[in-house]
């Protein structure tokens, strides 16, 4: 749920109590191979500091609520203690309305009619929990009633239309746990408790009714601190019932609104899971396997009058890595996605390796919606920074649909129906690293985006894969490509990839189909690999960027990815590179003619200010030849990728190492080593734009991606580019792939 004073960290705690459920229609591992096309397109991704007077300011977007004619959105800015206000008239344009301060952290928003329902958090301290329900008018921003609500709030919702006995609100008060206190185990006093409010009439008369779990909870199998409830999300059904998940107790509860009683309670249970990444170790490995792990859900949602959906992010002891759908009368699981969520991110390049010994993916929230008459869940990672999709026609056996990729922290997902939109609201905002917190808007659309890159699953388990750094065409065939791993992951990995230009796939623009693991001497080896060339007598020429400018070198390698030879630069190259050194590569010619070609990311410490280097290597002789090459102003302008496009021509890509709105060069242009000028000790080379990328990069309505990585002519003649992802840490972790069209058009002619 919302920011804490302390974040969580995982604490062993023994549940031997525990109700023990198996997995009942587990979705099958090869689900993402069967999907069918796309259903919802990114129209556009806004930045929430646009709202902000101040850009380097930490604000963000957690929970967002929509006006009644879903034109505007309201947001919880927890650090900014404001909400703010974004305007989707357009919603391919969004744009900023201003915000509201709140004197307290608000954790939640919610809106009935013309009123936004705010839950704000004025805690003095763990042990002195406070908080209040500001209700603000829509349309002039002034606050009508200001509700004391007796404890730390956390989640809040509303009655659906037309539920019976009138229209209610809901706030989980969860009083949350310290941390630092012993370990951040349960109970932690004062216990948690719900507060419902029936609306109607003017707000200034609206009264809370507490609500104790905690008789309910006593006795209950699973229920470990029955006195420290903890509630955080809820939800309420057609029927005016709430469900409320505990999720450090592992548990949920059920409340009749109208009587404002407890129906039940029971365990969410636990999940033996398999075929999972358990360890840290740079290496995606979905082989290991948990025992008895508590689901310990956090977000809820009503499916239907009869059952719960739950996410299943963990906590304490647990987390079970996916999603599961509850019987809310008996609490049987009738429906678990088992390890299908977590190999979801795997297949589709969204699978945070760091935090394998933890919880995965942490899928923390939940909703379900219904557009254009069909009812879908949206689950969303909050550290694979994706949402998936899932057609619920039949709830006990959902369908996948479709992954999202979104930005950091995806904690809000809210369905507006009568525009057929979802929006998400990602919550990290860490803007020295230029990761910031961002609302998207997704639409239901008969022909809608495809993901980027998804692998395939042979043997039912999919290919991992990240931080893609380059791109190389196959020269045996013209519709497979080849990638490689930087030194995000160990040991480095090249990556066959399938596409299709023609445009009649709709489901993905490209499928990594198997993968061939770097080895020396008969040992897996890992490298800073960042340029892939394929030879046409067979192998690979692949360019190592060292951490000093003595670490990179050019490797030979044969057609299994066994290195052959090592090349390494100049001394008087490498003694002038400082961190930025190989980018790219590329080769031309074979036997007696073979030559490699490179480019220098950045200005070697001797050459002049501003200059970098790209290297002809000629295989045959064992010789160097250098030329300059001026970078466009700004010190974090560089090379990082170089193509062949015929003779003496080569295309490289020029990029900074900004993102998002900050991003300002991503550019192709072409150069020919038979046409330089200035002196004979590094003549410098012409440069000529061929492409500006930054509308190709904003065209799919996503954050501009920094790292433009990898850039290849296909044996199609199209022309791929593919974004370095940096393995889903401090970066959203998307991986863009754009077939830019025939190089003719891109680059000429003569290419």
């Amino acid at each position: 749920m919302p920011p804490r004073l302390h974040r969580r960290t995982a604490a062993t705690l023994v549940m031997a109590a525990m109700l023990s459920t198996s997995i009942l229609g587990a979705a099958t591992a090869t689900a993402q191979d069967r999907s069918p096309a796309p259903a919802f397109q990114r129209l556009s991704t806004f930045p929430v500091y646009l709202n902000s007077a101040d850009p380097s300011t930490e604000t963000v977007a957690e929970i967002t609520a929509a006006s009644a004619d879903g034109r505007t959105l309201v947001s919880t800015d927890s650090p900014g203690e404001r909400v703010t206000f974004t305007d989707i008239t357009d919603p391919r344009r969004p744009r900023p309305a201003g915000a509201l301060a709140l004197g307290g952290e608000p954790t939640s928003v919610a809106v009935y009619k013309s009123y936004a329902l705010i839950a704000v958090n004025t805690s003095a301290s763990f042990t002195r929990p406070s908080g209040k329900l500001l209700v603000v008018s829509l349309i002039d921003r002034a606050v009508l009633a200001d509700i004391d609500l007796g404890g730390q709030p956390d989640s809040i919702a509303l009655s659906p239309a037309g539920s019976p006995g009138g229209n209610f609100a809901a706030i989980a008060i969860e009083n949350e746990r310290d941390e630092e206190v012993n370990d951040g185990e349960i109970p932690q006093l004062p216990g948690g408790y719900v507060v419902s409010l029936r609306l109607g009439g003017a707000p200034r008369t609206w009264q809370p009714t507490r609500i104790e779990l905690t008789p309910a909870l006593a006795g209950v199998p699973g229920i470990v601190a029955p006195e420290d409830p903890e509630p955080e999300y809820v939800t309420i059904n057609g029927r005016n019932q709430l469900a409320v998940t505990l999720q450090e107790n592992n548990g949920i509860a059920v409340v009749d609104l109208r009587r404002s009683t407890v129906l039940r309670a029971f365990s969410a249970g636990t999940v033996d899971l398999t075929g999972i990444d358990t360890v840290e170790d740079d290496r995606i490995d979905p082989t290991g396997s948990l025992q008895d792990v508590p689901r310990e859900p956090d977000g809820i949602a009503w499916v239907g009058n009869g059952l719960v959906a739950i996410a299943n992010e963990g906590d304490l002891a647990g987390g079970s890595r996916g999603w599961s759908i509850l019987d809310a009368t008996t609490g049987r699981v009738v429906w678990d996605a088992g390890n299908t969520f977590e190999r979801l991110a795997i297949s589709y390049g969204l699978y945070p390796e760091s935090r394998s010994e933890n919880k995965g993916t942490e899928p923390e929230n939940i909703t379900v919606g219904t557009l254009d008459g069909h009812t879908y869940a949206f689950v969303g990672a909050e550290r694979g920074n994706f949402v998936a999709v899932y057609d619920l026609a039949e709830p006990t056996a959902p369908r996948f649909v479709q992954v999202l990729p979104v930005t950091n922290g995806p904690e809000g997902l809210l369905v507006i129906p009568q525009r057929n939109l979802l929006i998400t609201s990602s919550e990290v905002d860490v803007p020295e690293d230029g990761v910031r917190s961002t609302i998207a808007v997704f639409k239901l659309k008969a022909s809608a985006s495809a993901p980027a890159i998804r692998s395939a699953s042979p043997g039912g388990v999919p290919i991992g894969w990240g931080a893609l750094s380059a791109l190389a065409a196959n020269p045996q065939r013209a519709n497979r490509l080849w990638s490689v791993s930087d030194s995000y992951y160990s040991p480095t990995q090249l990556f066959s990839l399938r596409v299709d230009s023609s445009g009649r796939r709709r489901d993905t623009s490209a499928v990594i189909t198997s993968a061939l693991t770097l080895t020396e001497n008969g040992a897996p080896l890992g490298v800073d690999a960042e340029g892939l060339a394929a030879r046409r007598s067979g192998g690979f020429w692949l360019a190592a960027e060292g951490a000093t400018g003595a670490g990179n070198e050019i490797l030979l390698l044969d057609s299994r990815a066994r290195v052959q030879r090592r090349v390494p630069l100049p001394a008087g190259v490498s003694a002038g590179l400082g961190s930025r050194g190989l980018e790219g590569i590329a080769v031309t010619g074979s036997g007696r003619t073979e030559q490699v070609v490179v480019a220098l990311q950045g200005p070697l410490s001797t050459d002049p200010a501003g200059v970098t280097r790209i290297g002809r290597y000629q295989v045959a002789t064992g010789t160097w030849s250098w030329y300059g090459y001026r970078l466009a102003a700004g010190s974090s302008v560089g090379l990082s990728e170089i193509v062949a496009l015929g003779g003496t021509r080569f295309a490289v890509v020029e990029r900074d190492n900004l993102s998002g709105p900050a991003a300002a060069v991503k550019r192709l242009y072409t150069v020919d080593l038979a046409r330089t000028s200035g002196p004979a000790r590094l003549p410098l080379l012409t440069k000529t734009l061929a492409r500006d990328l930054l509308p190709d990069l904003r065209a799919g309505g996503g954050w501009v991606q920094e790292k433009v990585e990898g850039l290849t002519i296909g044996g199609d003649g199209h022309v791929y580019l593919v974004t370095d992802n940096d393995g889903v840490e401090d970066a959203s972790g998307e991986t863009v792939f754009l077939d830019l069209g025939r190089a003719r058009r891109v680059f000429g002619r003569a290419s």
